[in-house]
C-alpha cells in the first residue's frame, strides 16, 4: 500500500444533532437559493450568458457541499461521496468537483483510535499487535488505516472505523433528504431525469450502513477470494478474524504501486497494456459471471505488485446483482455482439432500463454508442471515444423518447464502467477491445452451461 501523509490532525466529528441540522439546513438553503436566483436571472441573459452562469453555479454549489463535508465528515462525507456517483442526478462538473472529497479527509487523533480497537477487540493495541504503527498512513471518511505487524511476524494493516461516526449517521440521512429534494430539482429541470428522491435516500441508506459494517466487508473480501482463486495474478488481501469486529478490520499486507502511478507518463508502456486488458477482464468477470461488483473505482484501491499481480484492497463498496439481472447483462452483451434486437429488447425489460410497451429502437441506438468500441473488430485508441460527446448524444435520445428509467443496478455499472473508462485512456493502450470483450462474454456463457466441466485460464 501507498504511503499517504495527511498534515491535518482531527480530533473527533462534528456532532449534536442541533448543530449538523443547522449547518446542512444552511447548505441546502444556499443551494437552492442560488439555483433559484440563477432561474430569475436566465430570461435576461443570452443563450451563452444563461449557460456560463449555470456552469458557475454548478461549481460553486459543489464546492460549498466540499467545504461543509470536511467540517462534518464522517457520515455526511461518506454521502456526499456516494453522491458523486449519480450521474443521473448532479451534472458532470458537479461530479468532478465532489469526487475530490475521497482524499481530503485528515487522520484522527492517535489516542481516540486506541481506544476504539481496545473496545472492539478487548485490548490496547500494543497488547494484540507485535507492532502498531501510530501514524495512519491512509484516511477516508469513515475511518483510517495503519500499519502493524503480528506477533508470527506477518505485516498487516488495520482499518479502524472513526469512534462516533455510526451516532451520526441517522441525523445525516435525515440532513441529507434536504439536499436531495434540492438535487431532484435539478435533475428535472438541469439533467431532464425523473428522480425519486426516496429511492436515492433508500440507496443511499442502505450502502451506507454497508460500510459501517467491517465483517461485512471480511465477508466481501472472502467473497471475492473464492471469485478469483483461479486467478494467479490477481491479488485479494486475506482477513484475520481473531483482529476483526464491526468496527476494526486486520488483513494482510500487499505491497505495490498505486495504479496511478503506474499510469503515470514514462512508465514502461507494455506494463501498462497489462494492467488495461487486466483490469478489463476483472471488471467484466465481476458482472458476467458473479454479479458481484466492486463499485469503488477510486485508484487508491488498487495495486500492482511486482510480478506483475493486480491487488484489490478496499472492500467496503460491494453491489451484488439479483441472478436475473446478472444474466440480463450477459444476455444483453451477447446480443450487442450478434445484433439480436429481439434478445436486446428482452433484456431491456428484464434490466428495468423499458416497460414492456415501449419501441426498444433508442435504447438498442444508446447501447450501441455506449459499446461502441467494443462493438468494433479491429484496434481501438481509448482516447479515440470522447466520453463527454457520446454522453450528450446519449442524453438527447434519452430526452427525445422520453426514457427516463434509473434502477440501482444500472448506477453501479456504469460508476465501475467510468472508471474502467478512465483507466483505459490514461495507460493509453491500443488493442482490439472488441475481441477482448468477446472473450469475456464466451467465456462467461460457456461457464454458465450444465456440460461446462471447469473454468478457462485467462
Amino acid at each position: 500500500m501507498a504511503p499517504d501523509q495527511p498534515k491535518k490532525k482531527a480530533t473527533k466529528i462534528t456532532s449534536g444533532r442541533a448543530r449538523r441540522v443547522l449547518k446542512v439546513g444552511e447548505l441546502a438553503t444556499s443551494v437552492g437559493t442560488s439555483y433559484l436566483w440563477n432561474a430569475i436571472r436566465a430570461p435576461f441573459q443570452s443563450t451563452g450568458e444563461r449557460e456560463k452562469a449555470l456552469l458557475d453555479t454548478h461549481i460553486k454549489n459543489a464546492m460549498r457541499i466540499v467545504e461543509r463535508s470536511q467540517e462534518l465528515r464522517g457520515a455526511f462525507t461518506k454521502l456526499v461521496q456516494m453522491l458523486s456517483m449519480r450521474d443521473d442526478i448532479l451534472p458532470a462538473e458537479v461530479l468532478s468537483v465532489l469526487s475530490s472529497v475521497q482524499s481530503q479527509v485528515p487522520p484522527m487523533d492517535y489516542g481516540l483510535i486506541r481506544e476504539q480497537i481496545r473496545r472492539e477487540l478487548g485490548k490496547a493495541p500494543e497488547q494484540l499487535y507485535a507492532w502498531f504503527d501510530p501514524e495512519a498512513f491512509a484516511a477516508a471518511s469513515l475511518g483510517q488505516v495503519h500499519r502493524a505487524r503480528l506477533h508470527s511476524g506477518a505485516e498487516v494493516v488495520v482499518k479502524v472505523q472513526y469512534p462516533g461516526v455510526e451516532d451520526t449517521v441517522k441525523q445525516d440521512l435525515q440532513n441529507i433528504k434536504a439536499l436531495l429534494n434540492v438535487f431532484t430539482l435539478i435533475a428535472r429541470d438541469v439533467m431532464r431525469q425523473r428522480v425519486d428522491p426516496s429511492d436515492v435516500y433508500r440507496e443511499l441508506e442502505e450502502r451506507l450502513y454497508e460500510e459501517l459494517d467491517y465483517l461485512n466487508e471480511a465477508r466481501n473480501i472472502e467473497r471475492f477470494r473464492e471469485m478469483f482463486a483461479d486467478d494467479p495474478e490477481v491479488i485479494i488481501p486475506s482477513v484475520y478474524p481473531e483482529l476483526t469486529s464491526r468496527r476494526v478490520l486486520t488483513m494482510e499486507y500487499v505491497e505495490g504501486y498505486p495504479l496511478a502511478n503506474v499510469l503515470a507518463p514514462g512508465v514502461d508502456q507494455e506494463l501498462k497494456d497489462w494492467i488495461a486488458k487486466k483490469y478489463f477482464r476483472v471488471v467484466w468477470r465481476q458482472v458476467f459471471e458473479y454479479g458481484t461488483l466492486h463499485t469503488d473505482p477510486n485508484p487508491g484501491n488498487y495495486l500492482v505488485t511486482y510480478h506483475p499481480k493486480l491487488a484489490i484492497l478496499d472492500f467496503g463498496s460491494i453491489r451484488i446483482f439479483p441472478e436475473p439481472i446478472r444474466k440480463a447483462y450477459l444476455q444483453l452483451a451477447d446480443a450487442l455482439l450478434r445484433d439480436d434486437r429481439t434478445t436486446m429488447q428482452q433484456c431491456f425489460v428484464t434490466l428495468e432500463f423499458l416497460d414492456p410497451d415501449q419501441d426498444p429502437a433508442p435504447m438498442v441506438q444508446i447501447m450501441k454508442i455506449i459499446f461502441e468500441p467494443l462493438l468494433v473488430d479491429r484496434p481501438y485508441h481509448p482516447r479515440d471515444y470522447n466520453t463527454v460527446e457520446r454522453g450528450i448524444e446519449i442524453a438527447k435520445i434519452a430526452i427525445e423518447h422520453r426514457i427516463f428509467k434509473d434502477p440501482g443496478h444500472r448506477v453501479f455499472l456504469v460508476r465501475a464502467l467510468m472508471g474502467l473508462d478512465a483507466y483505459l485512456k490514461q495507460a493509453g493502450t491500443v488493442a482490439n477491445w472488441h475481441r477482448e470483450f468477446r472473450a469475456c462474454v464466451q467465456r462467461a456463457l460457456e461457464l454458465q452451461r450444465p456440460t461446462s466441466r471447469g473454468k478457462q485460464a485467462w
